[in-house]
């Protein structure tokens, strides 16, 4: 076989597996996505696999290419769509390379906020079937187009504002449990007010925790550091 044909081979064998690995992709978002509106038209318990896959047009056995049983699709829908929602977050603050960290603590809380005032379905979802086992799987998935999973993003992003956390790990769960707990009485409920009402006290007790277990390294103040 000459170069040139073994060269063509080659390629035409990577585009045919680049085509079934998007087709992969393609059947696993499809079970996610009508695993999704069927968990919230009917709730999780009387939803069935068969009902997913055939909303979904698949065959049964290709669910089992992709998840163990309905519970491991649940969990796994949990840290897709709480992913998504970090991800974007993630790609909106991009725009904004010079920020502070505490701000961007506050730029990422007030993101999520607004995407599940406008999704409320989303928030009852996530809400219900959150575990912050669960959510440690979303930190350690990657962010898009940057191959990096969130939580080295969030750690090294503290490091770059001269940030000490000897505890990074619990300080993220406080605030997420902080912010889960207040996001779904305060948008679902609106008890015991709106969310845009209580959003600036809910600035004022992140950064308080924030501080709690953090301290800036020595000789070092930002310029918008936020008082």
């Amino acid at each position: 076989m000459y170069l040139s044909e073994y060269t063509f081979f080659v390629s035409e064998e990577v585009m045919r597996m680049g085509k079934v690995e998007i087709k992969k992709k393609e059947k696993k978002n499809a079970l996610f996505q009508n695993a999704f509106d069927l968990f919230i038209d009917k709730g999780f318990a009387k939803t069935t696999i068969s009902d997913i896959v055939e909303r979904a047009g698949l065959a049964k056995g290709t669910f089992y290419l992709y998840f163990k049983d309905k519970y491991d699709l649940r969990d796994k829908l949990v840290v897709y769509k709480a992913g998504q929602l970090f991800t974007d977050a993630h790609n909106a603050l991009k725009k904004y390379p010079d920020m502070d960290f505490e701000k961007q603590f506050l730029f990422v809380t007030d993101y999520i906020i607004e995407r599940l005032q406008a999704q409320h379905n989303l928030m009852k979802f996530i809400s219900k079937n959150l575990s912050w086992g669960i959510f440690r799987d979303t930190f350690s998935s990657t962010v898009p187009q940057e191959s990096v999973p969130f939580y080295e993003y969030y750690l090294e992003s503290m490091k770059k504002s001269h940030i000490i956390c000897a505890e990074p790990e619990l300080l993220l769960f406080t605030i997420i449990e902080l912010i889960g707990s207040t996001c779904y009485n305060c948008i679902i409920l609106e008890q015991p007010v709106s969310m845009d009402k209580y959003l600036p006290y809910l600035h004022q007790s992140i950064l308080q925790i924030f501080r709690s277990f953090t301290e800036r390294e020595q000789a070092y103040c930002p310029k918008d550091f936020i008082s």
